[in-house]
């Protein structure tokens, strides 16, 4: 058996485990840094837009040797607007694709004009296409309607098939993925697509998946959990986190791989624009979301139900057990056991005890 496995399996057992959901201040406090740093980010930044949602054109250009930057200045001089210039391809194989917002089709013909003068080409090379913003509007309003059905049907699912405490749990780690991924967009300005926004709905299953794993292996071992006095509600969530511990990293390991591939290699090496869109945001938002499932979620769930009063109390009586327990165990080590029992003997039972009685019979008998 593999060393992963081999850990795996001891973790299933309840041989070792990490206490996640007793250091959950700490990751609650690391969340709720990224998330604000996420929220300033995306307040001060704000997100750049593609030239979907903004209108425009986009010019295509044969292979050229032209830098990217060059490429830039050409287009940022020819329009007045800012521009954004991708390669496709690469070396002096590669063509250029140049976005620039804000321009109608009079204004693109002579930016047509212009960078075919600059770069060297004819004017019938360099391929123009004119892109509205209704577009993008539409596919933004969909998306976002699309969204908030999504999250109102998983809360009322996951409330059927669990509880309520188990949705809200969920429900909140998904707003913080959704919050982190956007925000590292709005912090590094990568640019929003439509393949963003299609990358970003596709995250949030995924997350769910994981997180749902959990939550069933915690509802299995928390059946009867109030008949015992042995484990609190906290340390059976850990112990369900530690259980499907390796299975979370293998998924997510296996799930990142390929994301991984389209993002390095068709997006960076090959140069394909759409590719990078869609992957990026699946790459970060995987990222949030298995981290989330494991330190955010499940000890979320737990906080929450042990503010019920039945699982209140059973951590009374299991902390109140375990002290018992140590303070039985100090003083079998230091003896004071015995010590204690020989002071405290004397007092209760024993010889001296029954002499009372036995002389005040004799002083009666001698009257």
């Amino acid at each position: 058996m593999s060393k992963l496995g081999d850990l795996g399996a001891r973790l299933h057992r309840g041989e070792v485990g990490y206490d996640f959901v007793g250091n959950r201040k700490i990751w609650y406090g690391v969340s709720i840094l990224i998330t604000i740093t996420a929220i300033l980010g995306l307040a001060v930044r704000g997100l750049t837009m593609g030239i979907e949602f903004q209108g425009g054109a986009v010019f295509t250009t044969p292979k050229t040797s032209i830098s990217v930057a060059q490429a830039e200045e050409y287009a940022e001089e020819a329009s007045g607007h800012d521009a954004i210039v991708q390669k496709l391809g690469s070396g002096d194989e590669a063509s250029l694709r140049i976005q620039i917002a804000g321009i109608d089709t009079p204004a693109a013909d002579k930016v047509s004009a212009k960078l075919a003068e600059d770069m060297d080409m004819k004017q019938s090379d360099v391929a123009g296409e004119l892109v509205g913003p209704n577009w993008g509007d539409q596919v933004a309003n969909k998306a976002w309607q699309g969204l908030v059905i999504f999250l109102v049907l998983v809360v009322i699912y996951l409330a059927i098939a669990f509880e309520w405490r188990m949705a809200v749990a969920a429900f909140i780690a998904l707003i913080h993925d959704i919050t982190i991924t956007i925000g590292i967009y709005a912090l590094v300005g990568f640019e929003v697509t439509p393949g963003t926004v299609i990358g970003l709905l596709t995250i949030l299953g995924y997350s769910l998946y994981d997180t749902v794993v959990v939550f069933d292996s915690l509802k299995e071992q928390t059946k009867d959990i109030t008949k015992q006095t042995r484990w609190t509600y906290s340390d059976v969530a850990n112990r369900s986190i530690n259980s499907t511990l390796v299975r979370s990293i293998n998924t997510t390991v296996v799930a990142l791989l390929p994301v991984a591939g389209l993002l390095f290699i068709g997006g960076g090496v090959l140069g394909a624009g759409m590719l990078n869109d869609i992957s990026l945001s699946l790459f970060v938002g995987l990222a949030a979301g298995a981290y989330s499932s494991i330190f955010i979620a499940t000890p979320l769930v737990a906080d929450l139900k042990e503010r019920e009063p039945q699982l209140k109390a059973l951590k009374k009586r299991v902390l109140a057990k375990r002290a018992q327990a140590d303070q039985d165990q100090d003083h079998a080590a230091d003896g004071s056991y015995d010590d204690d029992s020989e002071e405290a003997t004397p007092a209760v039972v024993g010889p001296r005890a029954q002499a009372g009685p036995r002389s005040r019979g004799r002083s009666g008998r001698r009257r």
